[in-house]
């Protein structure tokens, strides 16, 4: 049996989809999940991103797509007012729902995603709601701990050194896939499709690909085609 890392934050619509589309997706394949909660935000703060929302074309655009997505795969995506919004007291609840040393379980993740997107576009952060929540998962610490503030700080590093940039990821046996859209090639990889130990997979990396070489490690190695460079004046 397989283990898959799934890396979201609730904040993220595609991490929503990708989430409800995981079972059907991989269907059929002998595998397990562990929940890795992240603070997005801090990823894209680590890389220097702008997120799709910071943007303003990119975000009428991603809000259109996933709407779209929705529909077609029959999942329910109401957009939260407002979004983006802060993820951390959500990101804390699912790792206070853990077990120590564990990980957060597929019920507690499904309920705070519902609790985001499927909720008639309420806000996230509303004080009765989030008491609402944490009275009906039952977290077995305190989300505000400095244990918890720590874990999450610690996941999200922790993301980052694997080479996780953005949500939602998958890792699985070394290799990472991001994006809602990157499901079908996950699923590929599961069942031992050639192609991820050819050189098209490798193109951009020398060396092994094996969960052993840590994305950090790899980075250190010149790439077969050199960096584009970007010509951002006029």
């Amino acid at each position: 049996m397989k283990t898959v890392t799934f890396w979201f934050d609730v904040v993220s619509p595609y991490a929503w989809l990708a989430f409800d589309r995981l079972p059907q997706a991989l269907a059929g394949i002998s595998h397990v999940v562990d929940h890795r909660p992240v603070l997005f935000a801090g990823l894209l703060g680590a890389w220097g991103q702008k997120g799709p929302a910071e943007i303003e074309p990119k975000r009428a655009w991603t809000y259109r797509q996933v709407a779209w997505l929705a529909r077609q795969q029959g999942t329910t995506l109401e957009l939260p007012q407002p979004h983006p919004f802060n993820s951390l007291a959500l990101q804390r609840l699912a790792l206070a729902c853990a077990p120590a040393n564990g990980l957060p379980n597929r019920r507690v993740v499904e309920h705070l995603f519902r609790h985001v997107w499927c909720r008639g576009g309420a806000d996230p952060n509303d004080p009765q709601a989030l008491a609402a929540l944490v009275d009906e998962l039952q977290p077995v610490c305190d989300a505000q701990s400095a244990e918890v503030k720590e874990e999450l700080r610690a996941s999200t590093e922790a993301a980052r050194v694997a080479g996780v940039f953005g949500v939602p990821t998958f890792e699985c046996e070394g290799r990472l896939f991001w994006g809602q859209d990157a499901l079908p090639m996950l699923c590929a990889s599961l069942q031992g499709d050639p192609w991820f130990d050819s050189a098209e997979w490798r193109l951009y990396w020398q060396g092994t690909d094996t969960q052993q070489d840590s994305f950090e490690q790899r980075r250190a190695v010149p790439p077969r085609t050199p960096p584009l460079q970007i010509v951002r004046e006029f």
